[in-house]
């Protein structure tokens, strides 16, 4: 049996590399929910179906930062996993609206790496995310830099 990978270390990524993350996540209303309750975000677009109804959308929109922190995991096997520290998030775009129900899955792109300035045995790699729903629609997209360990010093 193998044992899962979770992420990469600093030697293992590629500028330019394009990494298409397996994960998947269907949101449920139950997630919206919860998620709008845990953070108290309380507006009626997420969590009042007569409200929403009578929006632009027609119907309940996912709260963004719910998408924003489902796809920061969705690419923690690949990114974060051997990460020291997510140093900073740049750029946060909500480019779509989410919708309970929608599907998302994300790709990420490696921007460029450098080894750190104060310790040799880690390096910052600078990432761009972008989220999709299930007809392939951009719905968020992000940069970040995060400090991950190296195999080899």
């Amino acid at each position: 049996m193998n044992s899962s990978k979770l992420g990469s270390y600093y030697e293992e990524f590629d500028v330019g590399e394009v990494i298409r993350h397996e994960l998947t996540k269907t949101i449920f209303e139950s997630d919206n929910n919860i998620f709008s309750l845990l953070t108290m975000n309380h507006h009626p677009l997420h969590i009042n179906r007569h409200y929403a109804e009578a929006s632009q959308h027609g119907k309940i929109l996912v709260v963004g930062t719910l998408v924003f922190s489902l796809v920061v995991g969705i690419t923690v096997p690949d990114i974060s996993g051997k990460a020291i520290a997510n140093l900073e998030y740049q750029n946060i775009k909500h480019i779509a609206p989410v919708f309970i129900g929608d599907t998302i899955h994300a790709e990420t792109k490696v921007l460029k790496k450098r080894i750190s300035n104060t310790h040799n045995d880690r390096g910052i790699v600078y990432v761009e995310t972008v989220g999709f729903n299930q007809n392939n629609i951009p719905v968020i997209s992000f940069m970040r830099k995060v400090l991950i360990k190296m195999k080899i010093i």
